[in-house]
């Protein structure tokens, strides 16, 4: 079939035609434009750039440009170290905590500046013991029956707490002239023997605990105040 000519179809009919004809490049160039750009966006995700390093990868990046190596000798000899050793000793709040009459005799060592030792804490709860018994050491919240700031003077007044206890257990032996040899002797971490005698010279109990022959020396049995005691 022959195609009639453009140019000879009728003003109106070439008008038409040539309007289907722009309408058809418009749409073929406005897909080809979304193809592009749906191509770009689907570039653009999958060649993201990568993010940045993170700690880790610095450290290995600087592990790596500055790793170093030691050689050894197989006739070296592996030297004799001899380290320092350590311990760890648990505060007041911690003892409490714990709350026997053990962790108390500590607390009056630690408010009194003196090291808490075997000899030192020994010496305590044996104290401890010769005043009130060990299975009611917090008698009256006063181990050691201590006229100092307890209202009584004679040792039969009572604190608030074993803590307020501990700290003028250790104030009034610091305060008085006459526990002077006592303080020296858990300051020097002194045997048992030694601090002991200096506690029967004292003034601290009238009877002097008969110089040391109503004192025993059996291991003190450990028992827990009622929480209530320790404020």
């Amino acid at each position: 079939m022959q195609q009639t000519p453009r140019h000879a179809l009728p003003s109106r009919l070439r008008d038409a035609a040539e309007r289907i004809r722009t309408s058809w490049f418009v749409r073929e160039r406005r897909a080809l434009g979304a193809s592009v750009l749906a191509f770009g966006f689907l570039a653009i995700t999958v060649i993201a750039p990568p993010g940045p390093a993170t700690a880790k990868d610095i450290l290995a990046g600087y592990n790596a440009r500055h790793a170093q190596t030691v050689t050894v000798k197989d006739t070296a000899v592996p030297a004799s170290v001899t380290r320092d050793n350590y311990n760890v000793m648990p505060g007041v709040p911690q003892l409490a905590r714990h709350g026997t009459n053990y962790d108390w005799a500590k607390i009056v060592l630690l408010d009194g500046g003196w090291p808490v030792t075997e000899n030192n804490v020994t010496v305590i709860t044996r104290w401890m013991r010769q005043e009130n018994g060990p299975n009611n050491w917090w008698n009256r919240n006063n181990p050691l029956n201590n006229g100092w700031g307890s209202g009584g003077g004679g040792g039969t007044g009572s604190y608030a707490n074993l803590l307020i206890a501990a700290e003028n257990a250790a104030k009034a032996l610091h305060g008085h002239p006459g526990y002077a040899a006592i303080v020296a002797a858990l300051a020097a971490d002194a045997p048992t023997n030694v601090t002991e005698s200096a506690i029967w010279a004292s003034p601290w109990a009238s009877g002097h605990y008969a110089n040391g022959g109503h004192w025993h020396y059996s291991p003190v049995a450990e028992f827990t105040a009622p929480a209530s005691a320790w404020g």
